[in-house]
């Protein structure tokens, strides 16, 4: 991109402070609030495949922002508002985004890995990414939509992972998660109403005083289940698969 073309982006948006060689991790808060306040619906600040790794983005409002491809990894965007957008192909292993608004965001071929997102808005959200070890405790996950979409796969099946995620307390009503492996994760008090689980692995789940009213389990994998009674209210149990 040539010097003037950038020279002319800074003026008419003063949305990008950099040049396109220059590494973005050199971007401070400073700046990025400064190419936030100038953004607006029309106007959107160009952030597409910067550097923000380990910044503190906390409290930030990036709805006006295009994010696509970022890095995020270790970032603090705690309480940061990033509802409605792509956040597809980003980096955002270890980020901190706990009471975040993600609401109705999308984030597709993500490695969230170890992520906080405790008490994250996460509602009506479209998410095909790893969020192994991810902290989602008092997450509102209602209505999201992270399950499989068969009639889109054309590098094979694509599916969230939460292995060993806690979802203590989060609030998945009415939640799409069919097919994700969910093996080891943390459900205690979780509510699962209405939860499409269909396929999903489950296997050494922890359960206490999980909410299953109205919750598919067709074809879910359960693992080892003394007490079946945890699972009162849920949907087709009978074909869930268990070991013995």
């Amino acid at each position: 991109m040539k010097m003037k073309t950038l020279q002319k982006i800074n003026r008419a948006f003063c949305l990008c402070l950099l040049s396109a060689n220059t590494l973005a991790a050199d971007l401070t808060r400073s700046d990025i609030e400064q190419a936030l306040k100038q953004a607006d619906s029309t106007h959107i600040a160009d952030l597409r495949r910067k550097d923000f790794r380990r910044l503190d983005l906390s409290k930030l409002d990036f709805r006006h922002a295009d994010l696509w491809g970022a890095d995020w990894r270790d970032a603090n965007l705690d309480d940061s508002n990033l509802a409605n957008l792509n956040l597809d192909l980003t980096v955002m292993s270890r980020i901190h985004l706990a009471r975040a608004n993600l609401e109705n965001s999308s984030i597709f071929g993500v490695s969230m890995m170890d992520a906080d997102l405790s008490g994250a808005n996460l509602s009506g959200s479209r998410f095909i990414a790893n969020l192994e070890r991810a902290n989602l405790s008092h997450a509102n996950l209602t209505h999201a939509n992270w399950g499989v979409d068969m009639k889109n796969q054309p590098m094979g099946l694509m599916r969230v992972t939460l292995n060993g995620a806690n979802l203590a307390h989060a609030n998945l009503t009415g939640a799409n998660l069919n097919k994700g492996l969910l093996k080891r994760v943390d459900l205690r008090e979780a509510n699962l109403t209405n939860t499409d689980l269909r396929g999903v692995d489950l296997t050494s789940a922890r359960f206490e005083n999980t909410n299953f009213t109205g919750a598919n389990l067709e074809g879910a994998r359960l693992g080892v289940i003394e007490d079946k009674t945890i699972f009162n209210g849920a949907l087709n149990l009978n074909s869930a698969i268990f070991e013995k």
